[in-house]
């Protein structure tokens, strides 16, 4: 079952990438069957980040809320998400990033 979600960051989250940046990279290679897409959002190329996104590929809203909720940077500092069920347009066509 595939899934979006969407990151809003707030002020805090400046310094919380800064500070674990690594730990959150970790996280996401650690879980990247399930983690299959992600990235930092932001207004214009070289910006300052405005958010994030991952598209998932797990079997349960609830394990895609885990996920999220259990990532070092969730952990410190809570930002607004949204979560989207997501059905890929043309799934017979797999693009290569």
């Amino acid at each position: 079952m595939r899934w979006v979600v969407v990151f809003e960051d707030t002020p805090p989250m400046a310094g919380v990438r800064a500070r674990l940046e690594s730990a959150h990279l970790a996280y996401l290679r650690e879980h990247s069957k399930e983690i299959v897409l992600g990235g930092g959002l932001r207004d214009v190329p070289g910006g300052a980040y405005a958010g994030g996104m991952w598209i998932f590929e797990v079997a349960s809203r609830e394990r895609a809320v885990e996920l999220i909720e259990g990532d070092p940077y969730y952990e410190a500092e809570p930002r607004p998400y949204r979560l989207y069920a997501w059905g890929k347009a043309l799934p017979d066509l797999r693009v290569e990033l």
